[in-house]
């Protein structure tokens, strides 16, 4: 067998395997696992966006390679929504770019960017694929640390000069996986700031844009980047709409960015299957009551699992977005050693924050994607514990 490529030796071991191990292993042994630990909405998909689905899987047409950018039809939808959501023209024929899920837009557009030596700056706790891929295109990770007292926002003052001359492209994600924090309009200020005075791509994943709580609507980066020279976002389908095995989003932004990721895309992939596109366009373009409704349901989980912890004896902040509970690890734990302990003595699962990097120490994520009495039925297993 050859030896891979060393490009493959700069990823990371797969840090969940040993929690995955012991669920498995707690499978075995009979347990009932309440598991918390995967962000994937256990809410079907609207009736109205599946029977779309259904009505395009009929047509032959649908049956054949797909456009590689999107449909016009899709990405004037996405333009369209965007607008009436944010109040930011888009021109869906150049600043629009139809993906197969979010995650696969944000993995490639490091290739369309970094080059040996180019530095990218990099969110830690944050998604794992920002990092990893950065690594795999041939750049220099900067580690942005998201600390509690600054609100889980990096603190752009304290990147160093050389860095911020050396970097090509920044992640942002707001509102935030895994700690579950918001920006505000003074963060998008001077994320922008940075981006004009030092000519950085800004790349924002907006994939829990819509599921916010207490009166509090996430931004658009394009709403302080209104020149769309700085930024390319990233927007889903999979959490708005409970869509995740569909793979379906879209990036929007600067139409250089666009068209960069777009020529790489096009020599890798042959686009979202046609009929899935039509659904999202009537995901798009119907009623966004559905949106309204998970949200209430996310909210209603939200409250039940902050509490659970808090009477569990756990310190935890109740978010404004995403279904994620970022919350402190007990004394005397690691974050994996308290989530393996977890699966051991509750057959809780949640995920440890080392998994989201070394700034995540210290933390534990709680996924609310599972029904009300299966988060009720792990707060009373936790406060059996006595911690």
């Amino acid at each position: 067998m050859p030896k891979p490529a060393p490009r493959v030796e700069k990823v990371p071991p797969y840090l969940f395997a040993r929690i995955d191990k012991k669920k498995a292993e707690a499978r075995a042994r009979g347990i009932d696992l309440v598991d918390l630990g995967v962000g994937d909405p256990d809410i079907p998909t609207p009736p109205h966006i599946v029977k779309a689905m259904q009505e395009a899987l009929k047509n032959p047409k649908n049956h054949r390679y797909p456009d590689y950018e999107g449909t016009p039809a899709l990405r004037r939808a996405a333009a369209e929504w965007f607008f009436k959501r944010y109040g930011v023209q888009l021109d869906p024929d150049r600043e629009v770019l139809i993906l197969i899920g979010s995650k696969e837009g944000i993995a490639h557009l490091p290739w369309a960017y970094l080059g040996e030596g180019d530095t990218a700056l990099i969110p830690s706790p944050g998604y794992p694929v920002y990092k990893v891929m950065s690594l795999l295109a041939g750049g220099t990770p900067y580690i942005m640390p998201l600390r509690e007292e600054n609100e889980f926002r990096p603190v752009f003052d304290d990147i160093p000069e050389e860095m911020k001359k050396k970097a090509k492209i920044c992640f942002l994600n707001y509102p935030n996986n895994p700690t579950g924090a918001y920006g505000d309009d003074a963060f998008y200020e001077k994320a922008i700031d940075l981006a004009r005075k030092y000519d950085i791509l800004i790349c924002h994943d907006a994939a829990y844009s819509e599921l916010t709580y207490d009166g509090y609507t996430a931004k658009s980066i394009l709403e302080f980047d209104r020149e769309k020279r700085y930024s390319i976002e990233f927007l889903s389908l999979s959490k708005t709409y409970c869509m995740t095995g569909w793979r379906v989003a879209f990036a929007v932004g600067s139409a250089a960015a666009i068209e960069n990721l777009g020529k790489l895309k096009t020599n890798i992939d042959s686009g979202v299957f046609l009929a899935i596109q039509e659904a999202a366009v009537t995901a798009l373009s119907g009623s966004q009551d559905c949106v309204r409704e998970v949200k209430e349901i996310f909210q209603r989980r939200r409250d039940l699992a902050v509490d659970g912890l808090a009477s569990a004896g756990i310190r935890v902040r109740k978010p404004r977005a995403t279904f994620y509970i970022w919350a402190h690890v007990p004394q005397g734990y690691t974050s994996a050693a308290f989530a393996e302990m977890l699966i051991e003595k509750t057959g809780v699962v949640v995920t440890p924050g080392s998994g989201f990097g070394e700034e995540g120490e210290g933390y534990f994520r709680v996924s609310i994607t599972a029904p009300e009495e299966r988060i009720l039925e792990a707060a009373a297993r936790l406060r059996k514990l006595g911690l």
